[in-house]
């Protein structure tokens, strides 16, 4: 969707519409009788932003455990989980009452006056999950957030101005993150000029450009990347190369685990800095704590938000300490990050995940949702790949196997059957044609599979398109 805003001049003689009054909208009457009715949308469109897209047109009123519920009191398996948000689920007694209690104490002052003990602490916890020499922590509020905290640092610290990402990633929406984005034309279109000296390359994604196997992916794709570095910008003017060890909207694709090894080594040669974008990735759900410990290796900085506190907003950077001493006192800040009531919520978060033990029941659920899924592959020509790794797995849906032409008109309609059947799915990729699967990193087995048992009801429900 593109919407144009034009500027509307408002004369200063213009007459004061009274509070309550409709004024082209809803009255407060009117607002109460929709509510009573459990019909928000009719209640949103009036006043809401057009710009933002949505998947569903449903009123959703609340959430438990694994299922939310829409306003009519029907209940949905939640395996979109706020785009790999609420990854505890909804109402988790331990985040409900961390936030409660919190709240009871201070709702927030800005970090720059002094210390709170839930952000020490959320600090000390989340550099304990990280490697070494990973140990210093700056909070933001969302993933763009800690995106553009980290191209900030990059440049800063190394004082070069080059930024190298992946085609097909996804960072955010301001406008440094926007720059690294090409998961969609729409995210950069009428944007330009975007942040300069930012150079795209391609992503090792095996199934879709790179063959049918992880070495020629991780060769094809590496040779681009020197190929860049020898024509187009020289390894010494860089100071980041950003990725997402699995790529979240460019369709769920893992890189390989020797590329991540190779991106390391070209980085430690060079003295760029190497950022891990784990925003939808990280928190245990691809059954690592971080999706780059499954190459067995460290990135200079990691990107962190969405699950961190279930569904508040937060982001954060983490970095070992040198770097964030040479950024500078100053160099950076925010007036909400670290807020404390996402803070306590993210200690509630980080302790759950590892009191349940919850980084190893990502990586048994996931096996088990990928042989669920691959089983479905064998019976419905349509899904042409399964990947992922723990519970982040996508469904590419294909015309034809031989071919792989991407079936985005299954995926648009297939994410509706299944939400008519009672389960809650997302689509993602360059072409919209994968069907991701985020399912709650506690999600039982049980769960998964009648999560399954909902997804092969909902594809038997979407007619074949023509190839």
């Amino acid at each position: 969707m593109d919407h144009t805003a034009q500027e509307q001049v408002v004369p200063a003689s213009a007459a004061v519409v009274p509070v309550g009054a409709p004024a082209g909208g809803l009255s407060p009457a009117e607002i109460d009788a929709l509510a009573a009715a459990g019909d928000y949308a009719a209640i949103s469109k009036p006043h809401l932003s057009p710009i933002l897209g949505r998947y569903y047109e449903r009123n959703w009123s609340h959430g438990e455990g694994h299922t939310l519920y829409d306003s009519a009191g029907r209940g949905f398996l939640d395996f979109a989980c706020g785009i790999a948000t609420t990854s505890l689920g909804h109402h988790h007694p331990a985040v409900t009452a961390a936030i409660k209690d919190q709240a009871d104490k201070l709702l927030h002052i800005c970090n720059a006056l002094g210390y709170l003990e839930p952000v020490g602490r959320l600090a000390a916890m989340l550099a304990d999950a990280c490697p070494d020499p990973l140990d210093t922590v700056f909070f933001g509020n969302s993933g763009s957030e800690a995106v553009e905290a980290a191209l900030k640092l990059a440049r800063r610290v190394t004082g070069r101005p080059g930024i190298i990402a992946f085609r097909g990633a996804f960072h955010g929406r301001t406008f440094g993150a926007a720059s690294i984005t090409s998961s969609s034309i729409n995210y950069r279109l009428g944007y330009e000029p975007l942040l300069p000296s930012v150079y795209l390359t391609p992503f090792p994604n095996v199934y879709r450009y790179f063959g049918d196997d992880e070495e020629s992916a991780t060769a094809g794709a590496m040779g681009a990347l020197q190929t860049l570095l020898a024509h187009e910008i020289p390894a010494s003017s860089v100071a980041a190369i950003i990725i997402e060890p699995i790529q979240g909207e460019g369709g769920f694709s893992p890189a390989p685990a020797g590329f991540l090894r190779e991106l390391r080594a070209l980085c430690d040669t060079h003295g760029i800095l190497l950022i891990a974008d784990e925003i939808q990735s990280g928190m245990g759900r691809t059954g690592k704590m971080w999706a780059f410990e499954h190459a067995d290796i460290v990135p200079d900085v990691i990107c962190v938000a969405k699950a961190l506190a279930n569904g508040l907003p937060i982001g954060a950077i983490v970095t070992r300490r040198e770097l964030q001493e040479r950024w500078g006192v100053g160099a950076h800040g925010t007036t909400f990050g670290g807020n404390p009531v996402s803070c306590a919520a993210g200690v509630a978060v980080m302790r759950t995940i590892e009191e349940q033990g919850l980084v190893a029941n990502a990586a048994a659920r996931g096996d088990q949702l990928q042989k669920g899924l691959r089983a479905l592959m064998a019976q419905d020509d349509r899904i042409g790949d399964v990947r992922g790794r723990g519970l982040m797995v996508g469904v590419e849906l294909v015309k034809d196997r031989a071919t792989r032409d991407p079936d985005t008109a299954t995926s648009e309609a297939l994410i509706g059957a299944c939400a008519d059947q009672g389960l809650l799915v997302l689509n993602c990729g360059t072409h919209h044609n994968v069907i991701r699967f985020l399912p709650p990193i506690d999600a039982t087995a049980e769960e998964i599979a009648t999560g399954l048992e909902l997804f092969a009801a909902g594809l038997n429900a979407v007619p074949r398109t023509k190839a």
